[in-house]
């Protein structure tokens, strides 16, 4: 059995994740949500880069280039970070800003 939760913020990467539940023979539920596929950065439109300087958070990244701290996971989606984290370690790495997924348009990177 699956269901999908909306409570789940707008912002969340976990918006709309299908949830499945299994129901053991004593009656106790365990429930846990589908690993999310990572999608190939391919599929964003760039508006732009980032040029990463000493101290920069890429939750910081997100407030000033996307508006919203939240969406640091757009940014580690478009930039295939398996750890978000190492996108800022290194001063002067370029990061790739782009618009979500569903949304498309020249490209201007």
């Amino acid at each position: 059995m699956s269901v999908t939760i909306t409570s789940f913020p707008a912002n969340s990467r976990y918006q709309g994740a299908e949830v499945l539940r299994y129901v053991a023979e004593d009656g106790s539920e365990v429930a846990w949500l589908v690993p999310r596929v990572v999608p190939d950065p391919s599929r964003f439109t760039a508006i732009g880069t980032h040029l990463v300087n000493e101290g920069d958070r890429l939750d910081n990244i997100a407030a000033q280039r996307l508006g919203d701290a939240e969406l640091a996971w757009r940014i580690a989606d478009a930039n295939r970070a398996m750890r978000p984290g190492a996108l800022t370690e290194k001063v002067g790495t370029r990061l790739v800003i782009t618009l979500p997924e569903a949304l498309g348009g020249p490209s201007v990177a």
